[in-house]
């Protein structure tokens, strides 16, 4: 089997071996994965992270053995904390990363990072401290960055920088944590899910202090929640419907 790390910015994880097909996720810079398929010009990968799969553009990504992945694979990792920082490579030209990169694996790239960052666990206040420097980021089915995020992509992320492991997807990260039975049981940083009409979990929030939440609809943005679900007062309208909220921290 094969190893690799994200070289780059950003790398898009498609459902296909083709550049036209739909994003399921992203790699950011210093991500690690496994190769599961390699073709000529597309690799099937499992990102280490969240055991996402999908395909990669070959061109897009940097293979390392077996022995480097698995010796920074057990390191503690340290993300990028900065909106937008950079990397220097051998040739003195600057490679941009963005909030929530894995620069602890710049080395093994040849590259020096320039910003500051974040490596150990942060107390769950945090959280929403995080949270803010997406505000206002648009939606991007399968994004993870300041310029274009989904909803379990937001609350992966943020949780990732503040040393918490969440899943990819709204339905599997339902699946972790402690349930609440009631809304005032619950203190900023919980996470709410959200089901449609056929009873699928297919959103999820962070809640904030005093009835708020901060989630991806159309963009990042804080709206009211209560029993029912999230309420959008500039449509006027609930939004989500409250499936359940859970504790992780």
């Amino acid at each position: 089997m094969q190893y690799g790390v994200c070289p780059l910015s950003l790398v898009s994880v498609r459902l296909t071996a083709d550049n036209t097909s739909e994003m399921m996720t992203q790699l950011l810079y210093g991500d690690l994965f496994k190769v599961l398929e390699s073709r000529k010009h597309f690799s099937r990968i499992r990102i280490a992270y969240d055991a996402t799969e999908g395909w990669v553009d070959n061109n897009q990504i940097a293979l390392v053995d077996e022995s480097t992945y698995h010796e920074i694979d057990t390191l503690s990792a340290a993300f990028s904390n900065d909106l937008v920082a950079a990397v220097t490579n051998a040739k003195n030209a600057l490679i941009p990363v963005l909030l929530g990169a894995t620069v602890s694996n710049a080395p093994l790239l040849g590259h020096t990072f320039e910003g500051h960052v974040v490596s150990s666990r942060q107390a769950k206040p945090e959280l929403l401290k995080t949270a803010m420097y997406y505000l206002d980021a648009p939606y991007l089915f399968g994004g993870k960055t300041p310029f274009g995020i989904d909803a379990s992509g937001f609350t992966q992320m943020i949780y990732k920088i503040n040393g918490y492991s969440l899943s990819r997807s709204a339905a599997q990260q339902a699946t972790q944590g402690d349930a609440l039975s009631f809304i005032e049981e619950s203190e900023a940083g919980d996470l709410a899910f959200f089901d449609n009409s056929e009873g699928a979990i297919d959103h999820v929030g962070i809640i904030m202090e005093d009835n708020y939440i901060i989630h991806v609809n159309g963009k990042v943005r804080i709206d009211r929640i209560d029993h029912t679900g999230i309420f959008n007062a500039e449509r006027g309208i609930y939004s989500h419907q409250l499936r359940v909220i859970k504790k992780l921290i």
